[in-house]
């Protein structure tokens, strides 16, 4: 089997920077001039030809050159002229020399481009009119720009089309290999990007085969993005196949909450309903990718949604009612609650909604405001926005030369900054270890072992990979928020704090920040932020008479937690969990219904839109809120979105800077108040919930109601009882 290894030697493969040549002196190389079709450029030693015409706005052709994957050189489009130069050359994989005149638009250049696209379309099939790519197909668009209008192939000289059969390649992506022109992409990003080498060619000439070799599933959590960078129709998206045309449906901007990365998303419409998401490029949060997750899972968007306020009737059993009778009842009961009610809140929750029920709860006298998923009230806890949140962003990931985890998973729990790992791996020598369960992270590290006790040995400075932490210049600690669940997470917190702070004190790099969390849900930062407890122990040490859950499904409290006669109140979208123990429902949107705010585990804060109305006689979480405060008597003090966002930037104004990641700098002081934490730190191994790849695609409302993640689970069973499986292991 060919595989096309990714070389370490070309320094900036996978970056926008592809510089063929390094400069041993300290001095910066010095920039010469070319020019491009007789436009002068002044460019770095090893700049390609065409990076150098991308300066002047001279767009190149190309199938097979991808910027963030190494140079494969084989597709053979971006050909130019080079003056004195006998042949054209491939200008993806050609450095400039200094002087010299490239022409992109000459007669060589026409001639050599018609040629190549007439060789590629004499084996492609004519099922434009039924392939999904059609309207998004970079051989439909460059055959009409660079191809010849007649062709020198006719039925007499040639025998026929070669043909290749179809590979199952699992249930997201459809495989028409006849189209395939062989460029290549797919196989390097599966080895380069997602690290898993199932894909290769066989064969040479015309018998050459993209595929797996040995039948089985492209099973990866980031496999979906071989559909993106496919050029033609070979690889297309299962689920959306034949549902729809690009210039039929709707985009919309929005984000991924279905982790707390917060992937740039395109909603992409058609007649009120989502049809695909598509990622967008932000350099900062995912670059050009998309989790399987993210992308595949929107049909659960459209399944066991709640449509219709219901009441638990005198018999037991909801009954829909309209949304006066709802809103009376919840009202009933919130004001017979005297002080003794709670709120907690979500994975999904947005931070306008969660702005108005801590103002509806604290107005009838409540204090009690969590989230589902813990983190440590004491030592500096969420009194410094330092200690929750990603300090270091993700994009600078790739500038650190050691990163310690501890109890996480990234490639389940954030399969993009899982992915910036994998690229500074590769192209940085980063060097990984790993404190916590033993897994797949699709790059190698060191294992120190899963004792929570071996951080405090890493602060006490006793153990032998403290040299490593010592020695490294630019250093990162990525801690995993589940960790927050065990008895000793605020030990735990500490000794980490502790540890960062320590070797904060040993380098010599400004805005570096060692401490990392990385939170699992969109909804934490925000909350945290908005002064909401991390975790629902409160809540079980003095239960209310009035439970409202805003979108909470992950099952932290169960109806034996609360008083029989205890009233729970569920506002969300699925029927889930928290649906299953409530007393009244109220439906409110999904992210992709509503204008909402989100801050990912960095807290860079960012914004979904509405791309579709929501369902039946659900409403926005916040409007909700709003309604049943008026109709109590407490009437919160905002009617518009606006307003509702000016009360954000009241309580927390970072949560109305958008787009913006804003640096939280109380690292030393969050490490000496951390030293008030007395507690030892559990023998007990750290553990992870997410360990496999089935584990990671049905962990949320959203995922759970979705068919496609529910065949994704199914495939990843399938395959474990292959007989290839075992003998791949190994």
């Amino acid at each position: 089997m060919l595989r096309l290894p990714l070389s370490k030697a070309l320094p900036g493969i996978g970056g926008v920077a592809l510089n063929f040549t390094r400069c041993t002196s300290a001095k910066a190389p010095e920039k010469f001039e070319v020019f491009i079709d007789d436009k002068k450029v002044m460019v770095l030693p090893g700049t390609t030809v065409l990076q150098a015409a991308a300066m002047v706005g001279v767009e190149i052709p190309r199938f097979c050159y991808h910027e963030r994957l190494s140079v494969a050189g084989n597709c053979r489009m971006c050909l130019v002229e080079v003056e004195k130069s006998p042949k054209p050359v491939a200008a993806c994989a050609m450095p400039v020399m200094k002087g010299w005149r490239i022409k992109t638009n000459s007669e060589m250049t026409r001639k050599a481009r018609e040629g190549v696209m007439e060789f590629l379309l004499v084996n492609h099939p004519l099922d434009c009119p039924i392939c999904d790519q059609g309207g998004e197909c970079d051989l439909q668009d460059q055959s009409m720009a660079f191809g010849s209008d007649r062709s020198r192939f006719t039925d007499i000289d040639f025998t026929g089309k070669r043909a290749v059969e179809d590979k199952d390649v699992g249930p997201l992506i459809k495989t028409i290999m006849t189209r395939c022109i062989h460029c290549t992409r797919c196989i390097r990003f599966a080895s380069e990007v997602a690290g898993i080498d199932d894909l290769g060619t066989t064969g040479r000439g015309s018998d050459m085969q993209v595929g797996t070799y040995v039948e089985k599933f492209f099973l990866s959590e980031l496999s979906g993005n071989v559909i993106d960078l496919c050029p033609v129709g070979a690889l297309t998206s299962k689920p959306y196949a034949f549902t729809a045309r690009p210039w039929e449906t709707r985009r919309t901007e929005s984000i991924d909450v279905l982790d707390a990365v917060g992937s740039n998303i395109i909603v992409s419409t058609r007649t009120g309903e989502v049809m695909r998401m598509l990622p967008r490029v932000n350099e900062d949060v995912n670059e050009e990718w998309l989790s399987d997750k993210g992308r595949f899972s929107y049909d659960g968007l459209k399944t066991q949604r709640l449509i219709t306020p219901m009441v638990k009737g005198p018999q037991g059993g909801l009954f829909p009612v309209e949304w006066e009778d709802a809103l009376i009842a919840t009202a009933k009961a919130l004001k017979n609650s005297g002080n003794q009610i709670a709120g907690v809140v979500g994975g999904f929750a947005d931070a306008e909604s969660m702005i108005a029920l801590k103002d509806l709860i604290n107005r009838l006298g409540g204090e009690t405001v969590c989230t589902e998923h813990s983190f440590p009230s004491d030592g500096s806890g969420t009194d410094l926005r330092t200690t929750y949140i990603f300090n270091n962003t993700i994009a600078k990931l790739e500038e650190a030369d050691l990163i310690l985890l501890v109890g996480t998973n990234p490639r389940f729990e954030a399969p993009l900054i899982n992915s910036r790992i994998r690229k500074g791996w590769v192209h940085n020598e980063l060097e990984v270890a790993l404190i916590g369960p033993k897994v797949n992270l699709t790059y190698d590290y060191d294992y120190l072992g899963d004792s929570a006790t071996l951080v405090n040995q890493l602060a006490e400075g006793s153990h032998k990979f403290n040299k490593k932490l010592s020695d490294a210049k630019k250093p990162m600690i990525i801690l995993g928020a589940e960790q927050f669940d065990r008895c000793d997470g605020a030990a735990l917190l500490s000794q980490v704090q502790q540890l960062a702070r320590q070797l904060t004190l040993n380098i010599n790099v400004e805005n570096w920040e060692i401490l990392n969390v990385l939170h699992q849900t969109a909804s934490q930062v925000a909350a945290l932020d908005l002064g909401y407890q991390g975790g629902v122990e409160s809540i079980k040490k003095n239960p209310p008479k009035v439970l409202y859950m805003l979108g909470a499904d992950s099952c932290k409290l169960e109806r034996k937690d609360l008083p029989s006669d205890a009233v729970v109140i569920y506002q969300g979208h699925h029927g889930d969990a928290g649906a299953c123990m409530a007393d009244i429902i109220l439906p409110g949107a999904a992210y992709t219904e509503k204008q909402a705010t989100y801050a990912n585990t960095e807290g860079r804060v960012q914004q979904t839109l509405v791309a579709v109305t929501p369902p039946g006689m659900a409403r926005e979480d916040w409007k909700i809120i709003r309604a049943i405060s008026e109709i109590i008597g407490t009437k919160l003090p905002y009617d518009t979105l606006n307003e509702v966002r000016n009360r954000l930037e009241e309580v927390s104004p970072n949560l109305t800077r958008y787009g913006v990641a804003q640096t939280a700098n109380y690292s030393a002081q969050a490490a000496e108040l951390s030293k008030t934490i007395r507690a030892e730190l559990s023998p007990e191994s750290l553990d992870v919930k997410y360990k496999h790849l089935e584990d990671y695609y049905m962990t949320d409302p959203i995922s759970r109601a979705s068919a496609t993640m529910s065949k994704c689970v199914q495939a990843v069973q399938k395959q474990k009882q292959s007989k290839y499986y075992e003998a791949s292991k190994a």
